[in-house]
């Protein structure tokens, strides 16, 4: 697959449409190697920054989508544009419905038991042809220690022969578990997918669509759940800002020192 990504702080994303990403995502399911898609916001490139698990976790990826306008915007910036974001929320209906039509094989991990049996409900209605042959809801930590081929979940998993796992603990608990049992999981590809069952299932309202694009979407989630979301909003998140500033410097003195090395190189 062409990895045609730009860098964000300690973050690599990919250069796709939301077409794109499903054709990836279908590329992966194809050929049969497995792997993971991760979709990495704001909030991601600032863990990943504090704490090399998240990087380890994101540097493994088969696939990493933006997820947010912010993203869009510091990559513009960077004079790297990305052709625009894919967010988990967007990405949950059309990849249902790709799964559909071509009878994929569907197994969801995480949420709570009445979010993810509503989700499931939902989006057969919607999609008679989707095949979800399981699902699992049961609690998993970072750290645990367990032989990864040895997980009830993978057991799962793999007793369904399912080609697609969505997989929504949260981040970065999905990207954790994604990338740790990424072998046990092949052929089938996991897809880390957040809140996005929540939004199917109703439990959580999405933002309207112009806040969305105004890149306000954090704004209306913080409205709607304060207390859980307030220090992940107004205090982890703005650390973006020193990141963003080092990414800025350092693809100045890359534009400075390409001129510089070329005139060299004609003294020469």
């Amino acid at each position: 697959m062409n990895r045609n990504r730009v860098s964000l702080g300690d973050v690599d994303v990919d250069r796709v449409t939301l077409l794109g990403a499903l054709w990836a995502i279908d590329d992966l399911i194809e050929s049969g190697r497995g792997g993971f898609v991760v979709t990495p916001n704001i909030d991601h490139i600032v863990l990943a920054r504090r704490d090399g698990r998240v990087r380890q976790a994101y540097s493994q990826a088969s696939l990493s989508l933006a997820d947010g306008k912010p993203l869009l915007w510091m990559a513009r910036a960077l004079g790297t544009p990305l052709p625009g974001k894919v967010s988990g929320s967007d990405l949950i209906e059309p990849l249902m419905a790709s799964a559909a039509a071509a009878g994929r094989r569907v197994f969801f991990f995480g949420a709570t038991p009445q979010v993810s049996a509503e989700a499931e409900r939902r989006l057969v209605r919607r999609y008679p042809r989707l095949k979800i042959v399981g699902r699992d809801c049961s609690f998993w930590s970072a750290d645990d220690s367990g032989a990864p081929w040895a997980s009830p979940v993978v057991k799962a998993v793999r007793e369904s022969r399912a080609d697609l796992v969505v997989v929504a603990l949260g981040s970065p608990k999905q990207e954790f578990w994604m990338a740790r049992h990424e072998k046990d999981l092949a052929p089938a590809v996991a897809i880390g997918l957040g809140a996005s069952l929540d939004f199917v299932a109703g439990a959580v309202k999405r933002a309207p669509a112009w806040m969305s694009d105004a890149g306000l979407e954090w704004l209306y989630r913080l409205a709607q759940e304060p207390r859980r979301l307030a220090y992940r909003y107004l205090v982890r998140d703005p650390q973006i800002l020193p990141i963003f500033a080092g990414d800025l410097y350092r693809r100045a003195v890359q534009r400075r020192a390409g001129p510089l090395a070329a005139d060299s190189r004609a003294r020469v």
